[in-house]
């Protein structure tokens, strides 16, 4: 049965949520100021994973302050953290993200314009993901507190989402395994809620390691360190004819040498390989793998693999994406100011090929959409642990792709702050309606037990790696990290 049938038959026995709660979205419109200025904070500090000191204490602290027990530093990572108010079941999760990318520092303009020239930016809106989720959380503390309602909400700051893989060490940590739901959004260009599946992801660095000798005067003496990655690259661009096209492959190269002088004794790559179902993806990292052997067998040099991060496919939840979708239209899209729309139209004009949307797109609530996105991420993992759901909110310009400055640009102006809003309003009432309806708790549950049946969660991170807390740093000529 695929998705969308599932969701018709959901459909068809509407959960009980009588309430749409106006009191809840008007304590979120009160704070929304507040909240917004810690948005944009952490916009400007724009730190990239596990480097998300600052991002991760200014969340923390104000979850603290709202009255929720911290537990830092959890899963051997230093930005990582929990917060947690009441006990007992249900336990109801929200996730919240709060890394930057490499290289995306932006104004917010509609032109390129870095603020810090080669810096990191919140081209993601991670800013925005980690804000409105601890607004939500906050919000629905408070509604716990006045209406006496049992059970234990709990927020996850979530490092490193970008290639790091926070979750996986959270829950390899067993930190997520007496939750009984998780819900989750994510910025976009368009409000709606997702039945997509995502992208199972491999990553790793392949490094070569040779022996260094002038270039000119004696090449003979060296072994090209460079050529067994060039050798490697050119064998895993062979490979791309000869797997299911579903599968995306990219890498770039972090170190060639330091000279062109010098034959290079230090070199690096760092891949990703994508496809929808990790067991064939398993099948296709070890073929690259093996690309890099011949690489380094070619060329007389060594080779180390590091293995730096692999997530799974998402799984999706009929139950809890209907009652997400239910809320979403509850409160509604993202309306412009004349201010706002000049900024948008302004932006669209820089956007190339068919990106162009329909400024209407941020005011609709959009049907959701089946089959597979694109990109990756570790909220896949969790998604085979717990019964879990997201959604989208219009934070961009419609049309804006995303890892893009003009993303970046959207995460740090007012209509950024305007989907968070949204997306924190979402995420309240679907935690108060999961805390008051033990139906739909048992619904998600069920549908979660049919999908993985016969399919387990297994991390394809050995027990033995620890988290690649040094994974945005750039590797030293001859040395790697």
């Amino acid at each position: 049965m695929d998705m969308r049938t599932l969701l018709i038959l959901i459909a068809l026995s509407p959960f009980a949520t009588a309430a749409d709660r106006p009191g809840m979205r008007d304590e979120i419109d009160s704070r929304a100021q507040h909240f917004g200025d810690i948005s944009r904070r952490i916009w400007e500090f724009a730190e990239v994973g596990y480097k998300e000191t600052q991002s991760s204490a200014l969340l923390a602290g104000e979850l603290q302050s709202a009255g929720f027990r911290i537990e830092p530093g959890v899963a051997d990572m230093p930005t990582a953290f929990t917060a947690s108010f009441g006990q007992g079941k249900p336990v109801i999760a929200i996730l919240g993200e709060f890394d930057a990318l490499p290289g995306l520092s932006q104004d917010a303009v509609p032109e390129r314009k870095p603020r810090v020239a080669g810096a990191a930016g919140h081209g993601c809106g991670h800013n925005l993901f980690g804000t409105a989720s601890a607004l939500a959380a906050i919000t629905v503390k408070n509604w716990m507190t006045s209406q006496h309602i049992s059970g234990t909400l709990r927020f996850y700051g979530t490092p490193a989402e970008e290639g790091g893989g926070g979750k996986i060490y959270m829950a390899r940590a067993s930190l997520f395994n007496d939750v009984d739901a998780v819900l989750a959004w994510h910025p976009g260009n368009a409000n709606r809620v997702t039945t997509q599946s995502s992208l199972a992801n491999i990553s790793g660095k392949f490094r070569f390691y040779g022996k260094p000798a002038h270039a000119a005067a004696a090449p003979d003496q060296g072994r090209s360190a460079l050529d067994g990655l060039m050798i490697a690259n050119m064998s895993i661009e062979m490979l791309r004819e000869h797997v299911p096209s579903s599968t995306r492959i990219h890498y770039i190269i972090t170190n060639g040498g330091a000279a062109p002088n010098v034959v290079p004794d230090f070199a690096e790559g760092y891949f990703y390989a994508r496809h929808p179902d990790m067991p064939t993806l398993d099948g296709i990292w070890a073929r690259m793998v093996k690309c890099a052997e011949a690489g380094a067998l070619a060329s007389e040099t060594r080779l180390e693999v590091e293995l730096v991060n692999s997530v799974y496919n998402l799984l999706t939840n009929a139950p809890l994406a209907k009652q997400l979708d239910r809320n979403l239209r509850i409160v509604g899209g993202v309306r412009y100011t004349p201010e706002e729309t000049a900024f948008a139209q302004a932006l669209q004009k820089t956007f190339t090929g068919e990106r162009d949307a329909p400024l209407s797109h941020a005011t609709e609530i959009l049907e959701a959409e089946a089959g597979s996105v694109g990109g990756s991420t570790d909220v896949g993992d969790v998604s085979w642990i717990v019964p879990t759901a997201q959604f989208n909110t219009a934070t961009y310009v419609p049309g804006t792709p995303g890892h893009s400055w003009q993303s970046a640009a959207c995460a740090g102006s007012s209509i950024g702050r305007k989907g968070m809003i949204v997306a924190a309003k979402t995420l309240a009432l679907s935690a108060a309606d999961l805390f008051e309806d033990p139906k739909l708790l048992e619904a998600a549950r069920k549908e979660f037990d049919a999908r993985r049946a016969g399919n387990p969660y297994k991390s394809r991170i050995p027990a033995s790696h620890k988290p690649p807390l040094h994974y945005r740093d750039n590797p030293t000529a001859g040395g790697g990290q």
